[in-house]
């Protein structure tokens, strides 16, 4: 999938203005996803996404993973875009959501292994929380 393929794609799941504001919305919903996994699942769920979205989450992952359940994702996401932590989720399932439909179902499961159950439904995955 090409990049601008996949900003349409969170444009139209999460309902936004324009490709700039999803393009603005994914960088930094990944950028907190990637404080949150091991650095291997970065590398390896970054291998799978477009550039320039791949090389963001690999220069936004920290070495460690850093637990926290999707509150505190949520309010992370909210702090870096400078909205409610109610749309700062709606947000995150927008992203996570396509980031779930385009990486591989091996991927997929792997990067969901690495973090508690209470974030499937934000990878429109509710049916595995």
């Amino acid at each position: 999938m090409r990049y601008d393929e996949f900003v349409a794609e969170v444009r139209e799941l999460g309902e936004y203005q324009d490709n700039r504001e999803a393009a603005q919305v994914t960088e930094e919903v990944l950028a907190v996803l990637a404080t949150r996994l091991p650095d291997e699942s970065v590398d390896k769920l970054a291998a799978q996404l477009p550039d320039p979205l791949g090389a963001e989450l690999r220069e936004a992952g920290q070495p460690g993973a850093h637990a926290f359940g999707t509150e505190e994702f949520c309010r992370r996401v909210a702090e870096r875009t400078g909205s409610r932590e109610d749309t700062a989720r709606h947000d995150a399932g927008a992203v996570l959501t396509a980031v779930a439909e385009n990486v591989s179902g091996g991927e997929l499961n792997q990067l969901l292994s690495h973090l508690p159950s209470g974030y499937a439904p934000l990878f429109g995955r509710a049916g595995l929380a």
